[in-house]
């Protein structure tokens, strides 16, 4: 495992990382960076641009309803509710010419699932590019109103125990996350790994959208579930549940959602991409501001986008959380991050992250080359041109491709430059 993930690649690997970079080369063949370079302005003035009602996707929202697409000459934009993280993939896959989208607010594994053809209907493999991350922290990992007197928090092996009899009785326990591998999946697997609990073998992991997990749970249709505000805090306030942990407790200052594109659309249109990349950018910063909250969570609520009362967005976006099982903390730094600190920088060292953890439950197979996945894949250099043109401060641009070394709370570490110490530290995975 070690040798492979780090420098040598197996003949195996070798075919599967030249198919992938021959996918690429076509894409760059038929559709040149340079050839626009004589026009000033974007080669088009729009792209449709999937979200799911998430508070992670408010820079697209921002950006649409702050007319910053318009200012940066992308005023035909479409920003369009998608389903389900299923619907957005489905649409991603079709592209915006043939009735789909051309890029999304997206769970930031997605693109290199799809990119490498593990989610898609017969392993088509779709070229997708990541611009930019649009947020760190703020979601919830919640449960049913009867583990209470648990009074499990970080550590899910207070679950154990319950869960044992529950099964004895002969039910089931379903444990809910929105996409099989995306970050919801991810996290909630953690968690439960990390208190003993093996997310393939105790538990039935099922997927249910964010906008329906609230309901879902309300009638008895899981016992636990993670996923993306506002869907935790509605369900306290509503008083179904309670959250056991938010996500920047196992990981603080974790990535979450990114700006994906296809790839085909960014290499027509590298202008355009970066005047979109621009104004999202600029609406990061607004969302980042807490002068801003209040309006952000009236602006979300709206029947357009969320169709939620903004008191089920507001409390959290600040960092008061009420966590419902009678805890709760007011001005938290667990709060929704937007900008400050590097947010929007796609960090290859976090889409490391991602594929390794994708590995660990076999999502990717041992000997994925992952350096050369993510060099296919993550485009920080486009980034960096937006950063240079939206003149974004120096302290705002991070020095390099690596946030270093990860330490999660039960204390392992995650070096991307040796994710297989990483995989050899975790004693619950599908590997073994």
């Amino acid at each position: 495992m070690t040798k492979i993930l780090k420098a040598g690649l197996s003949r195996r690997s070798l075919l599967k990382t030249t198919a992938t970079a021959a996918l690429i080369g076509a894409v760059r063949a038929a559709f040149p960076s340079g050839a626009f370079a004589a026009s000033s302005g974007p080669e088009v003035t729009g792209a449709k641009l999937g979200f799911i009602a998430l508070t992670d996707s408010a820079p697209l929202i921002v950006a649409k309803e702050k007319g910053l697409f318009s200012k940066y000459g992308m005023p035909d934009v479409e920003v369009a509710k998608q389903a389900s993280w299923g619907a957005t993939r489905d649409n991603l896959v079709l592209g915006g010419a043939a009735n789909g989208i051309d890029g999304a607010h997206i769970l930031s594994p997605l693109p290199y699932l799809m990119h490498a053809g593990k989610v898609t209907q017969n392993n088509q493999k779709v070229a997708m590019s990541i611009l930019a991350r649009l947020n760190y922290d703020s979601q919830g990992i919640s449960v049913a109103k009867e583990y209470a007197d648990t009074g499990v928090h970080l550590d899910a092996s207070r679950l154990k125990a319950a869960f044992e009899k529950k099964k004895s009785d002969g039910k089931e326990i379903k444990a809910a996350m929105t996409f099989p591998g995306g970050t919801h999946d991810l996290w909630l697997r953690y968690w439960l790994a990390a208190g003993g609990i093996n997310p393939d073998k105790d538990v039935s992991t099922i997927v249910v959208p964010p906008p329906q997990m609230v309901a879902n749970m309300k009638v008895g249709n899981m016992d636990v579930f993670c996923v993306g505000e506002p869907w935790n805090e509605q369900l306290v306030n509503q008083g179904i549940g309670f959250t056991a942990a938010t996500t920047g407790e196992l990981w603080k200052g974790h990535p979450e959602k990114a700006l994906g594109m296809r790839a085909d659309w960014v290499e027509r249109n590298p202008k355009a991409a970066k005047a979109m990349l621009m104004a999202v950018m600029e609406a990061q910063q607004w969302c980042d501001k807490m002068d801003n909250k209040d309006e952000m969570a009236s602006l979300l609520g709206k029947r357009q986008w969320f169709n939620v009362p903004p008191k089920d967005i507001l409390g959290r976006l600040k960092g008061d959380i009420n966590y419902g099982n009678g805890r709760s903390i007011k001005g938290s730094d667990l709060y929704m991050k937007f900008w400050a600190g590097g947010v929007s920088y796609p960090f290859r060292s976090h889409d490391t992250w991602f594929i390794t953890e994708n590995i660990r439950w076999g999502k990717f197979a041992p000997d994925t080359d992952v350096k050369a996945l993510v060099a296919e894949v993550n485009r920080e250099d486009l980034w960096r041109e937006a950063a240079k043109d939206l003149a974004v401060a120096a302290a705002d641009i991070p020095a390099g491709s690596s946030r270093g070394k990860e330490t999660f709370f039960d204390g392992k570490v995650f070096d991307p430059d040796n994710p297989s110490a990483y995989l050899d530290s975790l004693t619950i995975k599908a590997l073994s």
